[in-house]
Order: structure tokens, then C-alpha cells, then sequence
């Protein structure tokens, strides 16, 4: 008798042009300073949560913070100053995009990009910290320097971070926007740069371009689960506001370095892949443009993908979003977004 109330209701609603109730998420619940986010990454230290992501105008690297996952509070500036070897290795640049935190051997990683838009004249830089506690007393970033460089020689992009362990203790990076995609890196353990700064990239995801222009693909991000990993990337276009086409996709492997497939076998290394972030429904058409996607393994055993969106009701303005993953009985993940 319930159900059969709900779906009445439901059907009078949608008959009447009224829309039905909004599911309650945890998107749903997020309060605080929630924009302008773009290419968020989250972890935890202690009792609160932290998230970085790309600065804007002058605040290098934006902060916020929250105890509950709910209510966030926007923090200043992890910087506010381009180290000089950045500004020498890419002219013109003025921001930094796009971070990279985690936790390693007693220090906080910080990875992000140096670039200029458009351009794969670009850079990934290296800070440290012990704390990632702006009152702590032992609280100072340490810049590491130069860790990645690509130039117009290249046919790759070195911005878009993303550090992993594997279950063999090594260490690698993931990184890559347009060119020919995105490339894993193995790093020496101690400086987190790369063993071998001469050796040759491994190529992990690309989309072949069609004659009607490029195919993008950026923003990896890679999850160690199940005995899998997971890599997580963007394909087409952000920062378009509510025209934004980005989403998010995925594929898994048994080997880090590869191949990534979807869940119906398709290679990410020739465009496939399983969608994981879309947009809204076309009934809907808030949220736009869903990507640049991170992962936190809470505690609790919960994983959450942590992301921009685009919010039609906020003239398009780039904002955090969170959401829960469960993990089916096929193996693959689903968020509740």
C-alpha cells in the first residue's frame, strides 16, 4: 500500500509538471565554502578532512576543511608565491594546478602543475610537509623542486598528478592532459622523482583523435582495490561553466602499468572505458560537467570520489562535490551521486 501511495504520488507529480521529491545525498547535505573548486583531492589527518585544489587569481592552491565530510571552510592559501624554478621552466605561468596529496613515510606529498593554458610547456613541482595543521608548531611546506617537465618537443602533458604505492612497495606517478594522454612514471621511494628522469614513459590511457579534432582525456587518478587497480580519468571538456562536456570514466587492471579496461572490455588506451561521473539527466540539468576525480579510503572502510561540477543554478560556478562508493557484487564501483 505504501509503494503503491509513493508511485500515485509520483505519477501525480510528474503529471502535474511538478518535479518529485530530490534524493538525499551526501552532495545534497554539503554546506560551507564549496566554491570556486576545481580538481579537488582530499585526505584526512586526525579528526578533520582536507581538500586542495587549483588556485585562483593570486591563492596558490586552494584549502578547505571539514570534521564531518558535510560543512566545509575555505582556509588561505597553501601559497602564495610560484617557487622561482617554476617560473623559469614555464614562462608566463601564473597559477598552480591541479594537486596531489599523501601521506609518505612521515611527510605530507604535495604534488601539482605549473603550465599555462593550452600549452604542454608545463611542469610538475613537489612540496612537503609534516603536518597538514596550519596551528601546528612543526607546520612548513618544503619545496622539493622540479619532479616531471614536458616542452613542445614532447608528446605528452606533465600536469595532473596523481601518486600511488602498488602492492610491491614501488612508487609511481600518473599524469597527462590531450597530447597523446596520460603516462605512469616510476619514482625513487626516497625523493619521489623519477628513478630514471631519461627513461620513457609508460602510456596507461589515450583516446585516438578523430578528423573532427582532439579527443580529451586527462586527470588520472589510480585506485589499488580488490586485487585491481582502478584508473579514474576525464574525457572531454571542462571549464566551460554549464557547456562544460567533461565526465568521468573508468577501467581496471591487474598490473599497474596496464592495460585499463571497462567493464565491457574496452581498452581506456583507445577511448573506452566504464562511465563513473556523468552529468545530471537532461530533466534535470544542474550539475554539468562532473570530473577531475579523487579518491579517499576513509577509516571506516567507506571510499568516497571527491570532484568538481558546474552548477546551473550558481551560474555555472565550479563546485565541490563528494559522493559514497559502494562496490557491486560484479566487483565495480558505483557512486552515489
Amino acid at each position: 500500500i505504501v509503494r503503491m501511495a509513493t508511485f500515485i504520488a509520483l505519477a501525480c507529480a510528474t503529471a502535474s509538471g511538478a518535479q518529485p521529491p530530490a534524493q538525499v545525498t551526501l552532495n545534497s547535505r554539503l554546506t560551507g565554502d564549496l566554491s570556486p573548486n576545481h580538481d579537488p583531492v582530499i585526505i584526512r589527518q586526525g579528526s578533520t578532512y582536507h581538500v586542495f585544489s587549483t588556485g585562483h587569481g593570486k591563492r596558490l592552491i586552494e584549502t578547505r576543511s571539514s570534521t564531518d565530510l558535510i560543512h566545509w571552510t575555505a582556509g588561505a592559501p597553501l601559497f602564495d608565491t610560484i617557487p622561482d624554478w617554476a617560473q623559469k621552466a614555464v614562462p608566463g605561468t601564473g597559477g598552480m594546478w591541479a594537486p596531489d596529496i599523501s601521506f609518505v613515510d612521515g611527510r605530507y606529498r604535495l604534488y601539482y602543475s605549473i603550465s599555462t593554458f593550452g600549452s604542454n610547456r608545463s611542469a610538475i613541482g613537489l612540496f612537503t610537509s609534516p603536518t597538514l595543521d596550519p596551528k601546528a608548531a612543526n607546520y612548513a611546506w618544503r619545496d622539493e623542486g622540479l619532479v616531471v617537465q614536458s616542452t613542445f618537443k614532447d608528446d605528452f602533458n606533465a600536469i595532473d598528478p596523481n601518486f600511488i604505492i602498488d602492492r610491491d612497495g614501488k612508487h609511481w606517478l600518473s599524469l597527462g592532459s590531450f597530447w597523446t594522454g596520460i603516462k605512469l612514471f616510476a619514482l625513487d621511494s626516497k625523493t619521489g622523482k623519477p628513478i630514471d628522469p631519461r627513461a620513457k614513459p609508460v602510456s596507461i590511457a589515450q583516446r585516438p583523435a578523430p578528423a573532427s579534432g582532439p579527443a580529451p582525456v586527462e586527470a588520472p587518478f589510480i585506485v589499488d582495490h580488490g586485487g585491481w587497480y582502478w584508473l579514474m580519468v576525464s574525457y572531454d571538456y571542462c571549464c566551460k561553466g554549464v557547456n562544460s562536456s567533461y565526465y568521468t570514466v573508468i577501467g581496471r587492471s591487474k598490473a599497474i602499468t596496464g592495460p585499463y579496461l571497462g567493464k565491457d572490455g574496452s581498452a581506456l588506451m583507445q577511448g573506452g572505458g566504464t562511465i563513473f561521473l556523468r552529468a545530471d539527466l537532461q530533466e534535470q540539468q544542474r550539475w554539468r560537467g562532473p570530473g577531475h576525480a579523487g579518491w579517499l579510503h576513509d577509516r571506516d572502510g567507506q571510499d568516497y570520489v571527491v570532484y568538481h561540477a558546474y552548477d546551473k543554478q550558481a551560474d555555472g560556478a565550479p563546485t565541490l562535490r563528494i559522493a559514497p562508493v559502494g562496490w557491486g557484487a560484479d566487483g565495480w564501483p558505483t557512486a552515489d551521486y
